[in-house]
């Protein structure tokens, strides 16, 4: 039999879990060239898109790709070195909205009755009180793989998207533990089925 700190522990625990678990798995899809004997080997270095802006948030999931991509085999070069061998062009999109009810928050319902005492109508009217739905937060990365010297024209070496969706209010919402979360799904098995989707838990 448990005893009240054991069962105490591991309802917080459980409660933990349930807070930092993504509401479904993370969606990645990728796509790479023939030839994949340069990937994952030699100097490579993190940079934004056309068009990303180089702010916190950004650095943030650069950072956490960075980390998977040397997990992978490649080494960043340097401060003071020369140039990477390749680039990981890195775009970031976060967005957020508010679901909306999918049904009336009063419900109404009517039913009848036939023969003996007390027969009728009878109304009956229930109100949701659960409050509107939670604000969403989805987030998504794209990277790029392309060697330096022929970019930003030259066909990729390999392409990644990943996104997931979750509460506004979850700890994944925030940057340290969804850059973290989004790039381990993105480059899980690297490189992966070209042109196949995946669900990463």
């Amino acid at each position: 039999m448990r005893t009240l700190p054991a069962l105490l522990a591991l309802t917080a625990a459980l409660a933990l879990n349930a807070c930092v678990a993504p509401v479904g798995p993370v969606e990645v899809t990728r796509f790479h060239a023939p030839d994949m004997s340069r990937l994952g080997r030699g100097t490579i270095r993190v940079e934004p898109a056309t068009g990303q802006a180089d702010n916190l948030e950004f650095r943030t999931y650069a950072a956490a790709v960075a980390r998977e991509l040397t997990r992978i085999g490649y080494t960043e070069p340097l401060p003071g070195q020369a140039a990477s061998a390749q680039i990981a062009l890195l775009t970031l999109e976060r967005n957020t909205y508010q679901p909306q009810r999918s049904n009336s928050p009063v419900s109404v319902g009517v039913g009848g009755g036939t023969g003996g005492y007390g027969s009728g109508v009878g109304l009956g009217i229930g109100f949701d009180l659960s409050g509107k739905p939670k604000e969403q937060v989805e987030t998504r990365v794209f990277v790029s793989i392309r060697d330096r010297a022929a970019a930003p024209t030259a066909t990729a070496l390999w392409e990644g998207r990943a996104g997931f969706v979750v509460r506004g209010d979850s700890p994944l919402a925030q940057a340290p533990l969804g850059s973290a979360k989004v790039a381990e799904a993105l480059f899980k098995g690297f490189p992966g089925q070209s042109g196949e989707t995946i669900q990463v838990k």
